[in-house]
């Protein structure tokens, strides 16, 4: 949920920028992806089977950035909206990298199924929080 709530924050091409960025960290080497005791750090790991929802991550923070700057960050309903634009992206980049190897069944099943209704959540949630932030912090614009 750091790449939508990030990149409500940030806008569409600070909050793509910053997940390019976090990409490139991760290619060089450095521990910025989950630990994995079965994937590696580093390029291996974008080759991976999680390769397709990390390369997804400036997309969806664009998306979702883009449709923060429109406004959509400042009501709860439409601050849904907009992360949930945002995680699709990230989902059909994952699952499509997926059905590449295993197929579209093990593909939603594996890379999709187990894991919708808890980010549904995590989005209601950042939903809520992020307009009630914006009203608290007085912030009309973006990149905090």
């Amino acid at each position: 949920m750091i790449v939508l709530i990030g990149a409500a924050a940030l806008g569409s091409r600070l909050g793509a920028l910053s997940q390019f960025l976090y990409l490139m960290l991760g290619l060089a080497g450095l521990p910025v992806f989950a630990f994995s005791p079965e994937l590696p750090q580093g390029f291996a790991r974008i080759l991976g089977p999680t390769g397709g929802y990390l390369m997804a991550y400036p997309l969806a923070a664009f998306v979702t950035g883009w449709l923060a700057e429109r406004g959509m960050d400042r009501r709860y309903g439409t601050s849904i909206l907009a992360m949930a634009a945002g995680l699709s992206v990230i989902f059909a980049g994952g699952v499509l990298w997926l059905t590449a190897s295993v197929g579209l069944t093990a593909a939603l099943a594996t890379g999709l199924y187990p894991f919708v209704i808890v980010d549904v959540i995590k989005i209601v949630a950042a939903g809520v929080v992020l307009p009630s932030a914006w009203k608290f912090l007085g912030a009309g614009g973006r990149g905090l």
